[in-house]
C-alpha cells in the first residue's frame, strides 16, 4: 500500500531527516512539505506548500486533504524564550494546526516530534518539557485515526543534510566517542 504524507518543518534538521527518508521509501508515493520557507529540495514526490501562519492553515484545507500521515517537525528551541513565548510557538501552533488538519482529514496518522524529558505531568521544573507535555497530551486526546508522540534524544544528521546547525556538526563528529560511554543513546 502506497502513502500520502505532509511533513511540517522541513527546512530544519528534524524535518529534512523525516523527507530524506520518506524520499527513499518506496511506499511513500507522495509528499506534500508545508513550510514557511522553501526548503531547497525537488523530487517527483514533493509538492511544496509555502505558507507563513502555520497556525492557521484553513487558507490551505483544499490541498491538504487526502493524506495519510502527518509528520509535524516544525519547532524551535526554548532557548532564551519565556514560557509564554515558548507555549505559542509550541503548544498554540502545534495544536492548531492538527485541531484543522483533523477536520480535513480525522482518517489520518499525526506524528508530533517531542522531545526526549518531556515532562507529560505537565508540572515539571524544566519550562521546554512540560510545554512539550501538555502539547504530547492534548495531541493524545485528538480523535485522528492514531497520534504518535517521537522523543528522540540526540539527533544525528542524515548524510546529505543541508539544514544542520554548526553546532550539531560539531556533537555529529564526536558521536562515536559519546557511544563509548552511553548505554542509552545507541543507534548508528
Amino acid at each position: 500500500m502506497k502513502i500520502k504524507v505532509i511533513i511540517t518543518g522541513a527546512t530544519g534538521m528534524v524535518g529534512e531527516g523525516v523527507l530524506q527518508e520518506c524520499i527513499a521509501n518506496p511506499k511513500v508515493e507522495k509528499i506534500l512539505l508545508i513550510n514557511r520557507k522553501p526548503s531547497g529540495y525537488s523530487n517527483s514526490k514533493i509538492e511544496e506548500i509555502i505558507h507563513s501562519d502555520l497556525s492557521d492553515i484553513s487558507t490551505i484545507a483544499e490541498k491538504i486533504n487526502g493524506y495519510d500521515a502527518c509528520y509535524f517537525c516544525a519547532g524551535v528551541s526554548a532557548v532564551g524564550m519565556s514560557e509564554e513565548q515558548y507555549t505559542k510557538v509550541t503548544y498554540n501552533l502545534t495544536l492548531a494546526f492538527a485541531k484543522i488538519l483533523l477536520e480535513i482529514s480525522p482518517q489520518m496518522t499525526f506524528c508530533y516530534v517531542s522531545g526526549a524529558s518531556t515532562d507529560s505531568t505537565e508540572k515539571g521544573k524544566q519550562m521546554w518539557a512540560r510545554v512539550k507535555g501538555k502539547t504530547e497530551n492534548d495531541l493524545m486526546k485528538l480523535t485522528f485515526k492514531a497520534v504518535y508522540n517521537f522523543r528522540p534524544a540526540f539527533m544525528k544528521p542524515s548524510k546529505g543534510a543541508k539544514n544542520v546547525k554548526g553546532f550539531y556538526k560539531v556533537i555529529n563528529a564526536l558521536f562515536p566517542f559519546f557511544r563509548l560511554f552511553s548505554k542509552t543513546y545507541l543507534p548508528k
